[in-house]
């Protein structure tokens, strides 16, 4: 399923720095979870879609990519960030 208009803005809210905060690390993040779990439940019905396989694997990186970031410039935010994401590192 896709992500809604509805869906973007409580993500957005709830993971804001500030109040007109779209494009920080921990939208982006948060947003990118999104978009990952339900691009793996689509995965877990269809399994013999790659096209879907390859984009989820260029999300991943993606969000890899932004965790890295935000860890080298800010380790205390990294932390509450993957504890409220509930991700491993």
């Amino acid at each position: 399923m896709s992500q809604t208009a509805e869906r973007r803005t409580t993500i957005i809210n709830e993971y804001a720095t500030g109040a007109a905060d779209t494009g920080s690390p921990e939208v982006q993040v948060a947003l990118l979870s999104d978009r990952i779990s339900s691009l793996t439940e689509h995965l877990k019905i269809h399994a013999k879609d790659f096209h879907s396989r390859r984009g989820l694997l260029m999300l991943v990186g993606r969000r890899r990519r932004l965790l890295d970031y935000l860890k080298n410039k800010n380790q205390a935010r990294y932390q509450t960030l993957i504890t409220s994401l509930g991700l491993r590192r």
